[in-house]
């Protein structure tokens, strides 16, 4: 073999393996990108929900009228959200508030036997499934993205073409915690009972 071959296969093995690292992250970033957009399609539908929902249920909720109009106002800020950051938060704090709306709902049971009111609870919650998938399926992405753009030698790679880590679509610190439930028995009435 000349030398002139050697120093041609040389330079070219690099390249070879810098082009298939590149389309490698081209992939996942639009994979990623399709991934948000399955995310805001299901968002979008929660969104057209909620007004009917609201209506549905504000001739019951005479007195849930502060509850009723944070979820209105959570759904506003979310429709107006720009950047995915901002998208992120407004959706999480949309999702607190129709979790309390959800909540109030189970005080009054006339909401519970009205059909339109069901129907509506019913498609909200398969959305919401749909959205929960939508995020796990991001964040999977998100992490296969960001351990190549990481691993070496793609951390030497990919900062020279623009590819940057991915942010996770993260739950609001409210959801996070663990609900507390309390099954302790209350011995003072079932003392005086015996």
């Amino acid at each position: 073999m000349s030398p002139s071959t050697i120093i041609l296969i040389i330079l070219l093995v690099p390249a070879f393996y810098i082009s298939i690292a590149y389309n490698v992250l081209v992939r996942l970033r639009n994979e990623i990108e399709a991934a948000w957009r399955q995310i805001e399609v299901q968002l979008k539908r929660r969104h057209d929900l909620i007004p009917n929902l609201v209506e549905a249920v504000k001739g019951y909720m005479q007195f849930e009228r502060d509850t009723l109009t944070q979820v209105v106002e959570a759904r506003n800020r979310a429709l107006a959200a720009t950047s995915q950051a901002q998208k992120v938060t407004a959706e999480n704090e949309l999702s607190a508030g129709l979790g309390r709306l959800l909540a109030v709902m189970e005080r009054y049971p006339e909401l519970k036997a009205d059909q339109n009111v069901l129907r509506l609870q019913e498609e909200l919650t398969t959305t919401e499934n749909q959205i929960a998938f939508a995020r796990q399926a991001y964040n999977d992405l998100v992490a296969q993205y960001n351990t190549r753009i990481q691993s070496f030698p793609m951390n030497f790679i990919a900062p020279r073409f623009g590819f940057t880590t991915a942010e996770y679509f993260k739950v609001a610190p409210e959801q996070e915690a663990v609900p507390r439930v309390d099954l302790s028995i209350d011995t003072g009435s079932a003392s005086g009972n015996s």
